[in-house]
């Protein structure tokens, strides 16, 4: 009994040890022992939180899940840390004044960082954004593969990389081709010389359409007669696909089978001409 009575009035003593000699901060060795004890607990906590909400959750939003929930976990172990501290009899205020400085110097540099944090969680809990979805940034489009908290990635059409800072899709205006369905309308404009005949015109690039593949049979491709242009006739075709993101090369093959049916038909696609009248 008494050697118990020692080994505790010994393990009481060095609980007490200060790990940071100061008269305004009083942090010792019990103190660290409870924050670390306390993360771990709250920890497995998470961890059991996390099993049961994402085992009842589909694959697009258990991604989604899991981004919030990294950002709350790392504000929750800041909050403990502090409670703890608080708990122990730490002055908190005398370590915010001393920190002031530095505080404010963090604050300038990851004002960005955090301005990118709360963006992605806005972006994931409106939707505005998912996983798959076709964007312009920057005159670039992409097709996003990935949503984190601070970046979003999407791979552009020549399989480069674009990493977006989130806070981008809050600030600047971004388009999104498939936002409300899978489904756009993409057209291929052409012209033809004067004195071509347009009904046969707007029934070869009808028939163009229909044989492509790709294009969808509904809604119906249609043609616009858009105008009476320096050179040529202007028209159009235009067409409902489901995959925007590789329509370069849909319509290419357009306009390869649209250069064909020219050709059987005896209608010719102008060059730019000026007639030059000389005047003496």
């Amino acid at each position: 009994m008494i050697k118990f009575k020692e080994v505790w009035s010994e393990f009481k003593d060095f609980l007490s040890l200060k790990v940071l000699p100061s008269d305004t901060i009083d942090i010792n060795v019990g103190t660290i022992l409870t924050v670390i004890i306390v993360i771990v607990i709250v920890t497995l906590l998470l961890k059991v939180v996390y099993k049961v909400v994402t085992s009842k959750l589909p694959e697009e939003d258990k991604n989604k899940f899991v981004s919030i929930f990294g950002f709350f976990k790392y504000i929750l172990y800041i909050f403990v840390v502090l409670t703890v501290l608080h708990a122990s009899g730490v002055n908190l205020t005398v370590m915010l004044t001393a920190s002031a400085a530095l505080f404010i110097g963090l604050g300038f540099a990851l004002q960005y960082l955090f301005q990118d944090i709360i963006s992605g969680v806005l972006i994931i809990l409106d939707q505005s954004l998912h996983v798959g979805d076709i964007i312009e940034v920057e005159d670039k489009i992409g097709k996003v593969f990935e949503i984190r908290l601070r970046t979003t990635r999407a791979i552009t059409r020549d399989d480069k990389v674009i990493v977006i800072p989130n806070h981008i899709f809050l600030t600047d205006s971004i388009y999104n081709y498939t936002q409300n369905h899978r489904t756009t309308r993409e057209s291929v404009k052409v012209g033809v010389a004067y004195g071509s005949d347009v009904r046969l015109v707007s029934k070869l690039l009808e028939e163009v359409a229909a044989s492509q593949k790709g294009v969808l049979k509904s809604p119906k491709s249609f043609v616009l007669f858009e105008d009476f242009g320096d050179s040529a006739l202007l028209f159009s075709i235009n067409f409902f696909i489901n995959d925007s993101f590789s329509d370069p090369r849909l319509k290419s093959e357009i306009r390869f089978k649209i250069n064909d049916k020219f050709r059987e038909h005896n209608i010719s696609i102008p060059f730019p001409q000026r007639d030059v009248h000389i005047f003496q």
